[in-house]
C-alpha cells in the first residue's frame, strides 16, 4: 500500500438551487404546486496527495476573478462562488504548507469552471496535467462552438499546459493510485482510488455532488448531467469498489461530508 498522504484543500462556497444537485429537489405537483427552492451552499475543494511518487494536486478550483466577470452573469448567478476572490490557488497551497513549485503533476476531475479555474498557474511549464480523452474534447467542443455545455471557459483551459491525456477506463499513476474514468456528469469525469497503509480512499468527484447521489442514487439535475445512463453505471461501479474495499468515498460538492474528513488522510 503506498505510504501517501491526502491533504485537503477548502476553495470556497458555491451557492446554488438544492434542484441543480439532487434530480425532482423542488419540483411542483397538485398538492404543492409552487414549492420553495431551498438555497445551498456547496464546498469546491483541491487535494494534495503526497505520494513517495510524486507530489499530486487533484483540481485546481475556481478562478479568483469569478464574481467579478470573469464568469458569464448568468452562470455567477446560478452557481454563485461567493468567496472565490479569497481563494487564490497559490494562496490556498501555502496555506496547507505547499509552493506551486512542489506540485509534480496535476489531475483534473474534469474542466468545468469551478475546477479548472487555476489552470492558468500552470501554462508554459512543465508540470503535467492529467486529463480524460472525452473530457478534454468535450471541453474544447463547448467553449469553442455553441454545442455542448455552458460551463466550460476556453479562458481556463486554453493555454500552453503539458497535457497527459488518459485514453481507457482505468490508469496507474503511481503505485496503489489509479484513476477511474467515470462518465455521466461529463463525458471525461475522472475519480480515483488511493490505497493507504491502513484505508482506501475513492474520490468520487462530480460523480457525486452530495450524498443523496451516492447513498440514494438521485441522479444530478438535468442540467449537471450528461448522460444519466453514463451516471447510473459509473456509480454502480464506484459503489461495487466501496463495498470490496470498505472505502471512505470523497464528493465533488458536499460540505459536510467534506469536513467529516478533517483534512485529509494520514496528515
Amino acid at each position: 500500500m503506498a505510504d501517501a498522504t491526502v491533504h485537503l484543500l477548502d476553495r470556497g462556497t458555491v451557492r446554488a438551487d438544492a434542484g441543480y444537485v439532487i434530480d425532482g429537489y423542488s419540483m411542483g405537483s397538485a398538492v404543492e404546486p409552487n414549492p420553495d427552492h431551498e438555497m445551498l451552499d456547496f464546498v469546491v475543494w483541491s487535494a494534495v496527495i503526497d505520494h513517495p511518487e510524486g507530489t499530486y494536486l487533484w483540481d485546481t478550483g475556481s478562478h479568483p476573478d469569478a464574481g467579478a466577470g470573469y464568469w458569464p452573469d448568468p452562470l455567477y448567478a446560478a452557481f454563485e462562488h461567493v468567496d472565490a476572490a479569497d481563494h487564490d490557488l497559490e494562496a490556498d497551497l501555502d496555506r496547507a504548507g505547499y509552493d506551486l513549485a512542489d506540485i509534480d503533476a496535476v489531475v483534473m476531475s474534469h474542466l468545468h469552471l469551478d475546477h479548472a479555474g487555476g489552470l492558468h498557474n500552470f501554462a508554459d511549464t512543465d508540470t503535467p496535467i492529467y486529463v480524460h480523452e472525452e473530457e478534454l474534447k468535450f471541453a474544447y467542443y463547448s467553449a469553442k462552438t455553441t454545442e455542448g455545455s455552458i460551463a466550460y471557459l476556453a479562458a481556463d483551459f486554453d493555454h500552453d499546459l503539458r497535457w497527459e491525456v488518459v485514453h481507457r477506463d482505468r490508469h496507474s499513476l503511481a503505485d496503489d493510485f489509479e484513476l477511474l474514468h467515470l462518465p455521466g456528469h461529463t463525458p471525461g469525469v475522472l475519480g480515483a482510488r488511493l490505497d493507504l497503509p491502513d484505508e482506501t480512499v475513492l474520490i468520487a468527484g462530480d460523480e457525486c455532488y452530495v450524498d443523496a447521489n451516492y447513498t440514494d442514487e438521485v441522479p444530478l439535475g438535468p442540467g449537471l448531467l450528461w448522460s444519466d445512463r453514463h451516471w447510473f453505471e459509473s456509480l454502480q461501479w464506484l459503489k461495487d469498489l466501496q463495498r470490496r474495499t470498505d472505502a471512505d468515498v470523497l464528493y465533488g460538492h458536499d460540505r459536510e461530508h467534506f469536513e467529516s474528513f478533517e483534512g485529509g488522510w494520514n496528515r
